[in-house]
């Protein structure tokens, strides 16, 4: 009987999400596995992997507000908005204050509209922005809808800024980090970041992915979550 059911997974930087599906493909041997939402390639943290029959609860889970943690460096701007990019500008960083930090994140609280970076997968004319981007192109995209629910500054130590949000789907945390580094006059990248929770999933009771791969079949069994209990029967009307 195939195996199915939701898994949390703790991915760790330096893989795709795709790379950490087809990890759990080979652990699984097992075709039918997706996920219910990417993480850049630096990123870390919780993704929802869906196993088996549970695939097709995917567009119920993409829609779920998400939480991360990250860092932010001052006085650097970079095309793809994080550390992975080549920088464009570098400006000093004003004498900030806690305070001036905290009313410019203020301003990022509430619905708007964001524009995605051209260093996404966002497709424009069914092409990816990110290999329109490295072949020094920039088009027009289109802004979506965003909300951010909180926008936490958790340690100020200038040129660094750690941080916490809680947002909706489709927000890029690393353009947050990029606008906020406008509004402060110098710039700023996103140089960490962390999701720790997707609604009422927490990264507490995820896997790390090199112990997932070293479980047992029954081990991993004990740890998918049935598909009844990821997607409550209201949404699935």
């Amino acid at each position: 009987m195939e195996i199915e059911g939701v898994l949390l997974i703790d991915k760790p930087s330096g893989l795709t999400s795709h790379d950490v599906v087809d990890r759990v493909r080979r652990k699984l041997a097992m075709k039918r596995v997706g996920h219910a939402g990417t993480l850049d390639p630096n990123a870390t943290g919780l993704m929802i992997i869906l196993v088996g029959k549970a695939t097709k609860l995917s567009q119920y889970l993409m829609n779920l507000d998400k939480v991360y943690e990250g860092e932010i460096q001052l006085g650097i701007t970079t095309d793809s908005q994080d550390s992975d990019g080549k920088v464009v500008a570098e400006a000093p960083v004003p004498d900030l204050s806690r305070q001036d930090v905290l009313d410019a994140m203020n301003g990022f609280i509430g619905d708007q509209y964001q524009t995605p970076p051209m260093f996404s997968a966002k497709k424009v004319d069914g092409v990816p922005l990110y290999k329109l981007a490295r072949k020094g192109k920039e088009v027009e995209r289109e802004a979506r809808f965003i909300r951010v629910s909180s926008f936490s500054l958790d340690s100020f130590d200038l040129p660094y800024l750690q941080f916490t949000v809680a947002c909706s789907k489709g927000t890029y945390v690393r353009t947050l980090a990029h606008d906020l580094g406008q509004k402060l006059g110098c710039g700023g990248m996103l140089t960490e970041l962390r999701r720790t929770e997707i609604d009422r999933f927490q990264i507490e009771d995820s896997l790390e992915l090199a112990d997932f791969e070293e479980m047992d079949i029954a081990d991993i069994k004990r740890h998918l979550i049935p598909a009844y209990q990821a997607v409550p029967s209201s949404m699935l009307k």
